[in-house]
């Protein structure tokens, strides 16, 4: 029997909830574990002490995850986003019972939207008052954060939301949380459970992981390969519009070979999370949020993971063309409202069905033939062609102003030339997101990372995960992680916590480069504004007027310097003459292991 001791006291010997949840992290491959701690975790504290610094713990020192205070809670779930958005692999945080729940704020939605597998556990006030089983009430507090039902604070956005009843099966909660989280549409789960719970002394056990694997998508049927590659073989104008399908970084390699072989093929990224498609590619459309003629233009359009396609008021496919949409989720079923006029669709594994139709294309007689022929070399120089006027003229925009003043793009034609060749971007610009993405012009796998959702502040954190990430696997190797540049909007950079970002940055040694794009304040709001009233009021009112402009402008670098003790590196560029050799110093200070961030004042529209 279990036995529910009421004596504070506890020793090495002890294993309870706290120290089996955490053993079940750790043999499910979450190797770290960001936290906010509070009242309701003196159990998991205790296991935390005990997993680090004894061998009789659960799990060796070596294996047991790696803790990473964080000031904020809003950090910590972005930082556990940004490891996992790398590495494929899910992480946890511990936030402190409601408050610190509501907390994570936007960065749950993030993890929703963007589909980062991390597992969040908070404790939820003790369930006794009268010291009847260890962990009963203590404080005035317990009494304050009591509430109805916590885990529906953030149900809503969570894969799978639960509360830990007992200690004897939190093996297989946790086990159940994470195989949510793993399978596809991957996204945030959340578990809770009282002081009581926690503390229970049970005994050892272990569950075997190979149980626990996530569901496995398949492949498209024979008849539906046939249909799809068919319409792509007998098209004229096709186009495959992406999103999340490069979060596996085999797709853009797959992708590649699929318009290799359908010459005339063209690639239009609309969710920018990930890199789905190199921009060395002729094929390459770059990155347009929902808004691109290719998508008024095509006669077929292959959608492929993919959330949103084209925005029906500002761009629309012909009617005459053939729809196709194959997604890990094609019904959107956490969107009450959504639907595209496809003709048919799947739920299947991105990867695997662009194998299957390059297959197809590659081994049907009749098919082959469709694709062969001067019709199709062509069509090949015309895009060729086409990728190089392209490429020009984002360039020519790019071009600094005759007064010395330069846009977010000529800076990030800059970045592109002075970082290391596989620098990671970690992107938040929302406004100047385009100029980046086409100034930038990634082609390298995983080596752009957007903010998944509309929650602001992610890539505080989410850069120093995806850094830690790059570090921690580049390591296991016997090498060095790879360079990581945060670009971040000046309102955006506010929403971060920067006073949190930069601590832990300075804490555990994460040296990451931030830009920041001051253009005096928010013009999201100003975008979404003129897209509704074009003619209206505001569309005369000056940004201070309609409340979104940031005057005085504060010092962010100066901010990111104090959070971090002073050892920061700290710029602000106003001007083209001195941006390469403050890059240069800053891109210095970051390889020699110090953070840095430049403010630099970005001209509108370019």
């Amino acid at each position: 029997p279990l036995t529910q001791p009421t004596s504070s006291s506890s020793s090495t010997n002890t294993y309870t909830t706290s120290s089996a949840f955490f053993e079940a992290l750790s043999h499910a491959g979450v190797s770290h574990v960001f936290v906010n701690l509070g009242s309701d975790h003196p159990s998991i504290i205790e296991a935390m002490v005990l997993g680090r610094t004894t061998s009789s713990s659960p799990s060796s020192p070596s294996t047991f995850p790696q803790i990473i205070t964080c000031p904020n809670e809003m950090v910590a779930m972005s930082m556990a986003d940004g490891y996992a958005r790398l590495t494929n692999q899910p992480q946890a945080v511990i936030v402190h019972v409601d408050v610190g729940t509501q907390g994570l704020g936007a960065a749950v939605h993030n993890s929703s939207a963007g589909r980062a597998p991390v597992l969040v556990f908070a404790g939820i006030s003790p369930i006794t008052i009268e010291g009847e089983l260890r962990g009963s009430r203590t404080e005035y507090i317990h009494w304050i954060q009591d509430v109805p039902d916590q885990k529906q604070i953030v149900g809503q956005y969570c894969r799978y939301a639960a509360e830990l009843k007992t200690g004897v099966n939190v093996k297989q909660m946790v086990n159940r949380a994470l195989q949510f989280a793993r399978s596809q549409p991957q996204g945030p789960v959340y578990l809770c459970g009282s002081r009581e719970v926690m503390e229970m002394e049970i005994p050892r056990y272990e569950v075997e992981q190979r149980f626990w694997n996530p569901v496995e998508l398949g492949a498209l049927s024979k008849q539906a390969v046939g249909e799809i590659a068919g319409a792509l073989a007998r098209a004229e104008r096709p186009l495959v519009v992406t999103g999340y399908a490069g979060r596996n970084h085999k797709v853009p390699g797959a992708l590649v070979e699929l318009a290799n072989t359908v010459k005339g093929l063209r690639v239009l990224d609309t969710g920018g999370s990930d890199m789905c498609f190199p921009a060395d590619h002729p094929g390459w459309l770059g990155l347009r949020f929902g808004n691109d003629q290719s998508v008024a233009e095509a006669d077929v359009i292959l959608v492929l993971d993919c959330d949103v396609p084209w925005i029906p008021t500002q761009m629309k496919p012909s009617k005459e063309a053939r729809i196709f949409h194959v997604d890990v989720d094609p019904l959107k079923q956490v969107m009450p409202v959504f639907y595209l006029d496809a003709e048919a669709r799947y739920r299947a594994d991105p990867l695997t069905v662009v194998e299957q139709l390059t297959e197809k294309l590659k081994t049907d007689e009749e098919l082959k033939k469709l694709l062969e022929g001067e019709d199709r070399e062509k069509r090949w120089k015309v895009l060729q062609e086409q990728h190089k006027m392209k490429l020009e003229e984002i360039a020519q925009r790019a071009q600094p102003l005759e007064n010395g003043e330069y846009g977010t793009g000529h800076l990030c034609r800059r970045l592109r030339a002075l970082c290391p060749e596989d620098t990671i971007w970690a992107i938040e610009a929302v406004t100047n997101t385009l100029f980046v993405h086409d100034n930038l012009q990634p082609t390298l796998p995983g080596s752009w990372i957007n903010c998944g959702g509309g929650g602001l502040g992610w890539s505080g954190g989410g850069a120093l995960g995806i850094k830690l990430a790059s570090e921690v696997e580049a390591k296991a190797k016997g090498g060095k992680g790879k360079f990581v540049v945060q670009i971040v909007g000046d309102g955006t950079f506010l929403f971060s916590v920067p006073g949190s970002v930069y601590w832990i940055a300075k804490r555990y040694g994460i040296p990451v480069l931030t830009i920041v794009l001051n253009n005096k304040g928010w013009n999201a709001p100003r975008r979404s504004l003129l897209l509704v009233h074009p003619e209206g009021l505001g569309s005369k009112a000056s940004n201070a007027d309609i409340n979104i402009e940031f005057n005085p402008s504060p010092d962010y670098a100066g901010i990111a310097k104090a959070a971090a003790g002073g050892d920061l590196f700290a710029a602000r560029v106003d001007n083209t003459a001195d941006l390469d050799r403050v890059l240069k110093e800053a891109i210095a200070a970051v390889e020699g292991g110090q953070c840095a961030v430049v403010d630099c004042k970005v001209a509108m529209g370019s």
